[in-house]
């Protein structure tokens, strides 16, 4: 096998910019090619051999990596807030960029982040268009509310969404006339729509193949439901890559971070550097957790006794990831051991 070369790309949506070098640092050629597959087939034939490529996490990463990978004899992927060399240049461009890309990979500098395999990225695509369909269904719900508070409009709101009240709602209320009932039915029509929608996405990750025994297994944990327990298993991937329980909860945005200089040390509220899908996630299942197990409704309330409920909510979900780590490295089911303990073996 001969010398290794190392290439850099900064990708962006139309174009590609690359840089490739030896292992001495000595540039073997650079520029850029449109961001499509045929011509990265056509630039990949004049490569020399072996290459491994580094890029920048982004939106359009995941279908040049997965591209990429089968010619690559390494492809890595760096972590965009790592990368401050880049950011802090006192002159920034593309071809700029994937010059230094390559220089942190052919150092061995690169902070390579992780990338989850395609059958698990290709899953979670589907998790988060249901992400998407919840918030407007949410937003369609609201604007059914709005439209009958701006029209004065008494209402039973905890029935408003049942569609034997609505359909008595719109025929018996002389308060609505036909131009409000007419926006109210295509509200309620979307409604229903993006319901159907959204259980289909449900049920066909909860039938994938893939991912059936995994889900069953983390629902095995209390106050764990399917949308947490797919969250889980899509949003954090292979969960060996996590060393520790700390590292989790770090990932999960269930921790502050931590400023420290000489003998001065500030911690700040829940980071922004997380997976806020996760975490979301993980705080509506802590907000439930302590109806369905008595030992976190115990650590929720020694928790609230010291002043702060928020506080409480974010230990139980602590707790919640030391419960789905346990479950998913070890691959059984959460049991219990007695009625005031409950473990993941």
């Amino acid at each position: 096998m001969g010398p290794m070369y190392y290439i850099g790309l900064d990708v962006h949506k139309q174009k590609i910019s690359y840089c490739v070098k030896d292992s001495s640092g000595c540039i073997h050629s650079d520029g850029w090619i449109p961001a499509t597959r045929h011509d990265l087939d056509c630039w990949m034939k004049n490569l020399p051999r072996p290459w491994s490529a580094a890029m920048e996490a982004t939106m359009f990463t995941s279908w040049i990596y997965d591209h990429l990978k089968p010619h690559a004899t390494a492809l890595k992927v760096a972590h965009p807030l790592m990368l401050r060399a880049i950011a802090a240049a006192k002159k920034k461009n593309d071809r700029i960029d994937a010059n230094k890309i390559c220089d942190c990979l052919r150092c061995d500098f690169l902070p390579e982040c992780y990338m989850a395999p395609t059958a698990i990225r290709e899953r979670r695509r589907t998790l988060r268009y249901r992400n998407l369909l919840v918030r407007q269904l949410v937003q369609m719900k609201i604007k059914i509310s709005t439209l009958l508070m701006e029209a004065g409009v008494s209402y039973n709101k905890q029935k408003l969404h049942k569609a034997g009240y609505f359909r008595e709602l719109l025929a018996s209320n002389p308060d609505i006339n036909e131009s409000l009932r007419s926006l109210l039915r295509q509200c309620r029509e979307m409604v229903v729509r993006l319901s159907k929608m959204e259980a289909a996405l449900i049920q066909s990750l909860q039938q994938d193949r893939l991912l059936v025994e995994r889900v069953e297994r983390l629902m095995s944990i209390p106050a764990i439901g399917p949308i947490t327990a797919l969250t889980w298993a899509l949003e954090i991937g292979e969960v060996r890559r996590f060393s520790s329980i700390k590292k989790a909860i770090s990932y999960c945005g269930l921790c502050g971070a931590e400023k420290s200089s000489g003998d001065t040390v500030r911690r700040t509220p829940l980071s922004k550097q997380r997976n806020k899908h996760l975490q979301t996630t993980l705080i509506e299942a802590a907000n439930m957790a302590p109806r369905y197990s008595p030992t976190l409704a115990l650590l929720y309330d020694r928790e609230k006794q010291k002043g702060n409920a928020n506080r409480a909510t974010l230990a139980v979900a602590r707790k919640l990831v030391a419960y789905l780590m346990a479950v998913d490295r070890g691959q059984t089911h959460f049991f219990v051991i007695d009625q005031e303990t409950r473990t993941a073996a």
